[in-house]
């Protein structure tokens, strides 16, 4: 079990810690995704690089037909299928090998956050979500990155609570009109450089 006192990690650190081309990799990623540190990219790893393995171990056990590995290599591909991992249909182990760090990142609660809209950025998701404005059904939930489940992606709102539920809030009113802008921009194509030009 270990000592109490000394939590085990979570993740496995890069085993080159100066490589550029990976650290460049991760930079993007933590740019993209709104990620406080390195850590949560490597814990997302970890967790993908979990999936893979047993997905590796149940591919060997079902070619040695193995009944035990068939009830779970359902319960896998379900399990993938409801965290929103995978697409409901008819999901394979070949699905689960082929699976990238950032479809996990994707499941995070601050990035559904900001695509729902609540949020103009994931930056500004993990702010708004730290300071508990942000619920799942009827809980709030303050973790920027917890794995949202397909079931609940649609119960994501803002806290009944928090003072974000109010359309005057100045950051809904910046949000709105940020999306108008962009629907302006979509209405009104830029013309291409030969019409400019012609003007």
């Amino acid at each position: 079990m270990g000592d109490p006192k000394f939590v085990r990690r979570f993740y496995d650190r890069p085993k080159h810690p100066w490589e550029a081309t990976r650290m460049e990799e991760e930079r993007k990623l933590l740019v993209k995704y709104g990620l406080k540190n390195k850590r949560e990219l490597w814990k997302a790893q970890s967790t993908l690089r979990g999936f893979r393995r047993q997905a590796r171990d149940l591919q060997a056990r079902l070619r040695a037909a193995e009944p035990q590995a068939q009830r779970e290599t359902t319960l896998l591909l379900d399990r993938l299928v409801r965290l929103g991992v995978l697409s409901v249909g008819t999901p394979t182990i070949d699905d689960v090998l082929a699976l990238t760090t950032e479809e996990i990142l994707r499941r995070r609660l601050e990035w559904i956050v900001a695509t729902k809209g609540l949020a103009p950025t994931p930056r500004g998701a993990r702010q708004i979500i730290v300071h508990g404005h942000i619920a799942i059904g009827d809980h709030r939930v303050t973790r920027p990155g917890y794995l949202v489940k397909s079931a609940e992606e649609a119960g994501i709102a803002y806290d009944p609570t928090s003072p974000l539920t109010s359309d005057e809030h100045p950051l809904r009113v910046a949000l709105r009109e940020r999306e108008a802008a962009r629907e302006a921009t979509r209405a009104s194509p830029v013309p291409p450089p030969e019409a400019q030009e012609a003007s």
